[in-house]
């Protein structure tokens, strides 16, 4: 391990401060340090994916980049989700998306998975002129790599697109 330093990064809306060492991976600072249980640990190698959250708005994947790398930057992981949304409410939309098309099976890689769609999603938000519904493809589907055991791959395309089409 690397030596101890402190580290200030954005979490979620609040400013956190850790002192770790600066090769210690980000999804154990969150899981170990701070206490944020919805990124999930798969592989540990950015293959499965189950442990998504969102660096400064875009998907990444906290098991493969170091605390020293995110020094200042906004992580929101899948309990700081819903405030994105900016309407109050105890769910963001997709995740009553989520619940409507009952994807969830297991549910471990669910947290992960909402927060890749999400993030497709307001990526495409923004390609596509910023307001309105969102049209989203089949390769644009297929960019997701997200890993589902349980294999609920349809109604998570079903409960993404009817995301995107509500907004």
């Amino acid at each position: 391990m690397s030596d101890i330093g402190t580290y200030s990064f954005m979490l979620n809306g609040n400013e956190v401060t850790v002192e770790c060492p600066a090769n210690l991976r980000v999804l154990w600072v969150l899981r170990d340090i701070l206490g944020i249980h919805g990124p999930k640990y798969g592989c540990g190698l950015d293959v499965c994916k189950a442990c998504t959250c969102h660096i400064d708005g875009e998907a990444f994947n906290p098991c493969s980049v170091e605390v020293q790398d995110i020094a200042g930057r906004n992580i929101t992981t899948i309990e700081g989700l819903p405030a994105t949304a900016g309407n109050g409410a105890e769910l963001h939309p997709i995740q009553e998306f989520w619940i409507k098309h009952d994807v969830a099976q297991c549910g471990y890689c669910q947290p992960g998975q909402i927060m890749a769609a999400v993030a497709l999603v307001d990526r495409l938000r923004i390609e596509q002129g910023g307001t309105g519904p969102v049209t989203v493809t089949d390769d644009d589907l297929d960019s997701l790599r997200n890993v589902c055991r349980c294999g609920t791959y349809y109604r998570i395309r079903q409960a993404i697109r009817d995301y995107a089409s509500s907004l």
